[in-house]
């Protein structure tokens, strides 16, 4: 048994739309009202509004796909992202959330807001080692960034038994934010000597 190859496939498609010309009468209007709902249906707005309509009524699954339809139909990004990894850490699905913010910083590396997101993704699904290393990269980038600082400080304290390096980035969030919300926290995680 011999299988049509994908070229082959498309050429006979072409061939008999050709022979048979284009849909006349009811089938065409129908054809062109179909074409009509489907672009309007694509449209960026349209697909996050329906995505936000299924988050608020709990369905989440729904809501995953027309947030990702409406990044894929080229919406805006940076207000659909945190709302599709919103639902998907809603609904548990942790490392499907990751790969969303992965594929995004794949085409946009130096968004730091997404990476430090990552790594607190990464954090929360007991990856230590990839949040360190994403947080690493947003503090190289942004070095006055106290929220990295103090998480990674936190991770460097709890998962990488690293006292003197979580004291490091404990001190320089304290000299970024000495009134933070974490700045209880980072004071009482410092060291008071090291030997």
């Amino acid at each position: 048994m011999r299988f049509l190859s994908l070229s082959a496939l498309v050429m006979s498609s072409l061939v008999w739309s050709i022979a048979c010309g284009p849909p006349q009468g009811a089938k065409a209007d129908e054809s062109r009202q179909n074409v009509r709902t489907f672009k309007r249906e694509q449209n960026p707005q349209r697909l996050y509004d329906y995505g936000r309509a299924f988050a608020d009524a709990g369905d989440l699954t729904r809501a995953e796909q027309y947030f990702a339809a409406a990044i894929a139909a080229g919406g805006d990004e940076r207000k659909i992202l945190p709302r599709l990894v919103r639902v998907c850490v809603q609904d548990g699905r942790y490392q499907v959330a990751t790969q969303y913010v992965e594929d995004h910083l794949r085409q946009h590396p130096a968004d730091h807001r997404s990476r430090f997101l990552l790594a607190s993704l990464y954090l929360g699904v007991g990856d230590g080692v990839r949040a360190k290393e994403h947080l690493e990269k947003v503090l190289t980038a942004t070095p006055d960034d106290a929220e990295a600082h103090f998480a990674l400080a936190v991770i460097m304290r709890d998962t990488h038994e690293d006292p003197v390096g979580a004291d490091r980035h404990f001190r320089e969030y304290l000299r970024l934010r000495p009134g933070g919300s974490h700045a209880e926290e980072a004071q009482s995680s410092l060291l008071k000597s090291v030997q």
